[in-house]
């Protein structure tokens, strides 16, 4: 088992995905809290060491995974997310890509959670603007969603609001 109670794997193009890991991971408490692991550099059975996990991704493209998840996407059939509690941001822009906003959190959550993983740290819709996303149950995002493109200004405020809506979930 892992010496921190969370594990938190990213994916990340251009190196905002990994800022904003950064940015919650300090929001957590820390390194001593919170473990990062690169997806690019990870095995997905490094999943398996943590009962808590955050998932970030950014929505490539039009509505497609990160080229790091989408490599190991297929591999996650081979955790058991049984009893694990996994949060999740993304980062999109829901300008650029109203149609297809946050698509790649939710196509992760949708796998996840039919692997057993209980999602939690659920985020409303409330102050974005798009038309469509992957990453909608029942009317709020599956988790976090940052826009760095066009609301750079709330990313703080956000990350802070949604760590303290996580952390009695994590059992923190």
């Amino acid at each position: 088992m892992s010496t921190t109670k969370i594990g938190l794997f990213y994916g990340t193009q251009t190196g905002n995905t990994q800022t904003l890991a950064e940015a919650i991971q300090a929001a957590f408490g820390g390194a001593s809290v919170v473990t990062l692991h690169d997806i690019a550099d990870a095995e997905v059975s490094d999943l398996s060491a943590y009962d808590c996990l955050i998932i970030g991704c950014p929505t490539w493209n039009i509505g497609e995974l990160q080229s790091d998840w989408e490599g190991v996407y297929d591999e996650l059939d081979q955790v058991d997310f049984s009893g694990k509690k996994v949060a999740y941001f993304g980062a999109g822009d829901q300008v650029g890509y109203a149609d297809n906003f946050q698509d790649a959190m939710g196509i992760l959550e949708e796998k996840i959670a039919s692997l057993g993983g209980q999602t939690v740290g659920y985020w409303p819709t409330d102050g974005y603007d798009f038309n469509d996303s992957k990453a909608l149950r029942n009317g709020k995002f599956v988790g976090l969603a940052i826009d760095e493109d066009n609301q750079s200004e709330l990313t703080d405020t956000r990350i802070k609001t949604w760590v303290a809506q996580v952390k009695p979930a994590f059992g923190l």
